[in-house]
């Protein structure tokens, strides 16, 4: 295939991990350093961005100061939760895009997100063919969720995985401390796919895990579960539970929704969940007398770059610069996946591409088996997938005891 010179566009969407900036920072670098790349912009917020035209000018950064987004959490361009409506019910959205596109010579665009990203990816691609225009888009995956279809993994998961099991162990400690007891309500994120909660059993791996362990792929039952809390509280005299914020009933009600009616929702549709360890711990409190506690962990999951995995950092590095030489060399219509390979009995990670179609709007669910028969625990075939992915720490600089996080000059580009 001919050689394709011009410009590209890097944007960042969803909900930010502690890793999503060294994926942009993995295809940013490259970029830069390729000889058909022209020109390589990040868009602000997102698609958001392109459509506002509020482009900045990666070339005019620092080269060390960029090299600080591989430690950086949350999303150093901006992020947006901003949904492309179907380009046959209307194309405005993409005329105004393809505009864009032609202003600055943009070749290649590349889009750092999750699901919704994904589908930004494959309607663009396919707006951009339709009308002739050559462009190679190419999606990078992220999510904490870990739910994307196809790949082994999301880069995004094993960062807030360590965090989860590290906290986990932490608070295990401080709830034996006494010598009267305590119950613990630990919530952890995950919609509708419980990879989150499920890392919370990694802490079982240094003796330190929850007594249980719920995620929404096992319909969740308020009675059951209060009986058997009850029953490892008046045991043990203490009781550690894990539920993801998404636990459903049989009838697929969000056990969230059971103190909250009206949940308020997000752009995309989806209920904005919150509250549950709090309405878990009341009714636990209730029906035990006991001391408890609920815990909900929210956005420090997805920006605890303190304790994010080394292998999570250089995997997500990878999947930005794999996105950036495939698409150099004739690839679009893909987004970067991982595909896992055991040599010498020693974890690998490959770089695998997934067809945008197929990706866009798939949730991929914790596999059955690695949930115990009663739907209260983890089996040992995710502690064997999980624990490879949390190891190493990370490298970040720290100044002063504290870390030194990226800090961008933002030069608005010209074309």
């Amino acid at each position: 295939m001919s050689q394709l010179k011009g410009a590209c566009i890097i944007g960042q969407s969803g909900g930010p991990t502690s890793v999503i900036n060294a994926s942009a920072y993995g295809a940013i670098k490259t970029a830069l350093e390729s000889d058909c790349i022209t020109k390589v912009l990040g868009a602000r917020h997102g698609i958001k961005g392109v459509l506002d035209d509020d482009l900045i000018d990666m070339g005019k950064e620092d080269p060390k100061e960029l090299e600080m987004m591989k430690f950086t959490p949350s999303s150093a361009l901006g992020s947006c939760r901003y949904k492309l409506k179907d380009p046959d019910e209307d194309d405005t959205d993409y005329k105004r895009i393809l505009e864009i596109f032609k202003k600055y010579d943009v070749r290649y665009f590349f889009y750092n997100g999750g699901n919704d990203s994904m589908d930004t990816c494959n309607k663009i691609s396919k707006f951009m063919l339709k009308n002739g225009y050559e462009c190679r888009v190419m999606g990078i995956p992220k999510t904490i969720d870990n739910d994307l279809a196809g790949t082994d993994h999301c880069p995004g998961f094993a960062s807030a995985a360590k965090y989860i099991a590290t906290s986990v162990m932490e608070v295990y400690c401080d709830a034996h401390v006494y010598d009267t007891g305590m119950i613990t309500i630990i919530e952890c994120m995950g919609r509708h796919a419980g990879w989150l909660t499920a890392a919370a059993a990694l802490a079982g791996v240094k003796g330190c895990g929850p007594d249980l362990i719920y995620l929404p792929e096992v319909d969740f039952d308020l009675d059951d579960f209060t009986k058997k809390v009850k029953d490892i509280y008046e045991q043990n005299k203490n009781c550690i539970v894990a539920v993801s914020e998404g636990i459903h009933d049989k009838d697929g009600t969000f056990i969230a929704e059971y103190a909250n009616k009206n949940m308020a929702k997000d752009s995309f549709g989806h209920a904005q969940l919150g509250g549950l360890a709090a309405f878990l711990a009341n009714h636990v409190k209730q029906a035990t007398g006991a001391k408890v506690r609920g815990i909900e962990l929210s956005l420090l999951q997805r920006c605890a770059a303190h304790c994010a995995s080394q292998t999570d950092i250089d995997e997500s590095f990878m999947a930005g610069k794999a996105a950036v030489e495939n698409a150099v060399n004739g690839v679009t219509d893909k987004m970067v996946g991982f595909e896992r390979e055991m040599v010498d009995g020693k974890y690998t990670c490959k770089i695998k591409l997934f067809d945008l179609s197929i990706v866009a709007n798939t949730e991929k669910k914790v596999p059955r088996q690695w949930i115990n028969n009663e739907g209260d625990g983890i089996t040992d075939g995710f502690i064997d997938y999980a624990l490879p992915l949390i190891q190493g720490q990370t490298k970040m600089t720290v100044e002063d005891g504290l870390p030194r996080f990226v800090h961008l000059k933002k030069v608005k580009a010209e074309a």
